[in-house]
């Protein structure tokens, strides 16, 4: 077998076996052995990376046709390239600390084998996604992980407002899948094939007018909006925090979510002869960066709040896009994939401490009960909110610096919207682990730090947050390790940022400084505020005017609620008494004249013989009577 499909496959075998024998063995057992698969496609990803390292340009293999109509052939196939190894990597890796942690965090579920079988199933929807050699790979991979979405999100199953949320993801979802599909279908109906290396060939030759791009982009750009959570189809990523914490980790950090991010990068090639469409990547992410930064503000479910955090983040991705600087994109898709994680499963195990709290209002006070998660979670928060040399401070600065040399104005925008980052993410963090506990007293009693298996993948993810902007330092910092990232990608990126203008050094020195300043006022607000005036988020009663709006996350959800759902349901009503009042009238009108005319054939044909001999006499008379008339 082909080394790549063990890759793809082991994840898919793991699935298998949680999903049928899980059931008959024991917690640790199922849970090590879902983990494994995950781990042996890690380190064959490793050794394909070393291997692209070394000069190789791109593994292929193929598996067989899987589609022959007419002059398209579409093949099961697997291309990995550079673009491809980092994808593999954060999926596999991410993916096999979350898995890991599962296992403590689920101890005693019932549903414990089923929740790692649909874990495995969701890391080998996400591999197929990135590692097929055509469009249409990537739709089933697409698909497949989306329907993994609705099974973990509603894990809970027997809360309503779980199934509920795993719906709004699943119906949400749909809605931008269908702009992919549409153009899938402009892709195969004018190229004639769904292969990468064609349609892109294609393009570049000219045989694809720009309108025609521009169409297949905008296409393609719905699709990313759904999956990776951008306005208008945000809504169900914050409700997704209905599933288990790990659930949210995996969705939120490295699979899901980043896929649109992923497809805009993959077809570089078309977005970059689709400047209208680049300039909506552009306002839709600098839009949803900023409103779902400024509506974390205001939550007070620890989960909610790291929700509308990757929200922003994700549009912090796709203003990058939208200059075309993909590199840096994906470097801030990988370093958030580090600290989100990170967060998330820190999250998780002061939930775990709380006996299943969420709200920071009741919290307070857990450094000293849980000081590994204490100590981790600060790391996450500092490297999300831009500090000094960690990475989310690089790759913040990466992105910001090269929307600065392309629109100032959106530059200007983007840095407000990570003043509000760090605001909000020292909120948490000071109201969760500082001052004194505001819990209950069985609460306060129940406090403990989580056992090894969901402190050593913390603190793993930890020691990644700070180093991961080793990944592609400024050369400010470095001449001979600096932009590693980006250098590793040109291959697949060709000539699609050869057009972009970086600041001068002096320039850049002034933006670090600005982003520092930026980071130091975000802390010296919040510390101020909830430190040393010892303040305490407000309940909902207690707002009014613009911070009601804010944690009512300005009442987008009842908008649509109202406009869409209740809509819709009143017309499947309608429809409803339609088909009962006039179809299944008709119906029943029909099905009476049907029975009426059978009853007259059915006397007819009733058995008796002298009846039959009646009825050809009688025949034999009318054609007799027939031809004399004739």
């Amino acid at each position: 077998m082909n080394i790549l499909f063990v890759i793809l496959l082991s994840p898919f075998f793991g699935f298998i076996f949680s999903g049928l024998a899980g059931k008959y063995l024991s917690e640790k057992l199922t849970g090590w052995i879902s983990s494994l698969s995950i781990l042996i496609s890690f380190i064959i990803s490793l050794f394909v990376f070393r291997g692209l390292g070394s000069g190789t340009a791109v593994y292929e293999s193929t598996g067989f046709t899987f589609l022959s109509v007419g002059d398209v052939f579409v093949d099961f196939a697997i291309q990995t390239d550079r673009l491809t190894s980092i994808m593999m990597l954060v999926i596999t890796g991410i993916g096999f600390l979350i898995h890991v942690y599962s296992i403590a965090y689920m101890h005693g579920d019932a549903g414990f084998y089923k929740f790692f079988a649909y874990l495995n199933l969701f890391v080998f929807n996400m591999l197929v996604l990135v590692m097929g050699s055509n469009f249409l790979m990537l739709f089933f991979g697409w698909e497949g992980v989306g329907l993994c979405s609705y099974l973990l999100i509603g894990f809970w199953y027997r809360n309503s407002e779980y199934g509920k949320a795993a719906r709004k993801a699943f119906i949400m979802n749909r809605i931008g899948d269908l702009g992919l599909l549409f153009g899938l279908f402009l892709v195969i109906a004018n190229c004639k094939s769904l292969n990468y290396l064609d349609v892109f060939a294609a393009a570049r030759s000219g045989a694809m007018s720009t309108e025609l791009i521009n169409a297949i982009c905008i296409s393609f750009f719905i699709g990313a909006i759904g999956k990776s959570a951008q306005i208008p189809l945000y809504t169900w990523l914050p409700d997704a925090m209905a599933g288990p914490t790990p659930v949210s980790a995996l969705i939120h950090a490295a699979t899901m979510v980043t896929a649109g991010v992923y497809l805009v990068v993959r077809c570089n090639v078309l977005f970059e002869m689709a400047p209208a469409t680049q300039q909506l990547i552009l306002w839709v992410g600098l839009a949803t960066s900023i409103l779902a930064a400024v509506i974390g503000l205001k939550q007070n479910d620890i989960k909610k709040v790291l929700a509308y955090s990757t929200v922003s983040q994700l549009g912090l991705m796709f203003i990058a896009l939208g200059v075309g600087a993909y590199s840096a994109a994906m470097f801030h898709l990988v370093t958030h994939a580090f600290f989100k994680a990170l967060l998330f499963l820190g999250s998780g195990s002061v939930i775990h401490g709380m006996g299943g709290e969420q709200d920071i209002r009741k919290m307070g006070g857990l450094k000293t009960h849980m000081p590994i998660t204490y100590y981790t979670f600060l790391i996450g928060t500092l490297a999300i909110s831009g500090m000094p040399l960690l990475s989310g401070f690089f790759s913040k600065d990466e992105i910001l610096a090269m929307v600065f040399t392309e629109q100032p104005v959106v530059w200007f925008v983007a840095v407000c919207s990570a003043l509000i980052t760090g605001m909000y993410m020292f909120r948490v963090f000071m109201v969760t682990f500082l001052g004194g506990f505001r819990g209950t007293e069985d609460q306060k009693n129940h406090l403990h730090e989580s056992p090894a298996l969901i402190t050593i993948p913390l603190l793993m993810l930890a020691v990644l947050s700070v180093v991961g902007g080793a990944l592609n330092l400024p050369e400010l910092f470095s001449h001979e390790y600096s932009q590693w990232l980006k250098n590793w990608l040109a291959p697949v990126l060709g000539t699609s940022q050869s057009s972009l203008h970086h600041p001068s050094h002096q320039t850049e020195w002034i933006l670090l400084g600005i982003a520092v300043g930026v980071f130091v006022a975000a802390w010296l607000f919040t510390r101020n505020k909830y430190i040393a005036e010892s303040s305490v988020p407000e309940s909902d009663d207690e707002m009014h005017g613009l911070a009601k709006w804010t944690a009512g996350k300005f009442f987008v959800d009842e908008l649509y609620d109202d406009v869409i759902v209740k809509n819709s349901e009143k017309a499947g009503s309608m429809l409803t008494k339609a088909d009962i009042g006039i179809f299944s009238g008709i119906m029943d009108w029909v099905s009476a004249g049907i029975s009426w005319i059978s009853g007259l054939f059915g006397k007819v044909q009733n058995g008796r013989i002298h009846y039959y001999l009646l009825y050809m006499v009688m025949g034999i008379i009318l054609m007799l009577v027939i031809n004399i008339f004739r």
